[in-house]
C-alpha cells in the first residue's frame, strides 16, 4: 500500500541531512586535503551529495528498490535539486533585501530558504521523480489491497 504523501517528509529530511554531511565533508576534504579550487570542489561535492540522496530517497523514502529506474529519473532528480537550491538562495536573498536587519542574523533567512527548498524538493520528487507509474497505481488501488 502506498505511504501517505506527508508521512515521507521526515525520512526525506533525514536523507537531506545525510546529503549535507556528504556535501560538507567532501567539500572540506577536497579544499583542505587536496587544495582543489573552491568552486570546482563545490561542483564535485554537490554532485556526490545529489547522487547519495537520490539513491537513499529512491530506496528508503519512496521505496522504489523493486521498481526499475525509469529513463530520465536521475536527470529529473538532479534538475529538481538544482531548482530547489535556487529557490533556497532566492528566498535567502529576498529576505535580506526586504529586511536588511536580517544581516545581523543570517541564520534566519538561511533556515527559511532551506525550508522552502526542502518543501519544493520533496513535493517535486514525490510528484515528478518518484511517482508510481500509472499501471502500478491501478494494480495497488484497483485490487483492493
Amino acid at each position: 500500500m502506498e505511504t501517505p504523501f506527508f508521512r515521507r517528509l521526515p525520512g526525506f529530511a533525514v536523507v537531506g541531512a545525510v546529503g549535507f554531511i556528504v556535501d560538507a565533508g567532501l567539500l572540506t576534504t577536497l579544499i583542505s586535503g587536496f587544495g582543489m579550487n573552491h568552486y570546482a570542489a563545490r561542483a564535485v561535492s554537490f554532485t556526490a551529495a545529489v547522487s547519495v540522496t537520490w539513491y537513499l530517497n529512491r530506496r528508503w523514502v519512496f521505496d522504489r528498490k523493486a521498481v526499475a529506474m525509469t529513463p530520465g529519473e536521475y536527470s529529473a532528480y538532479v534538475a529538481v535539486q538544482v531548482i530547489g537550491a535556487l529557490i533556497n538562495l532566492l528566498v535567502f536573498v529576498l529576505l535580506i533585501e526586504l529586511r536588511p536587519q536580517l544581516l545581523d542574523l543570517p541564520v534566519i533567512p538561511l533556515a527559511i530558504g532551506a525550508a522552502a527548498g526542502l518543501l519544493f524538493n520533496f513535493t517535486a520528487s514525490s510528484l515528478l521523480v518518484f511517482s508510481p507509474p500509472a499501471n502500478e497505481d491501478a494494480r495497488s488501488g484497483g485490487s483492493g489491497q
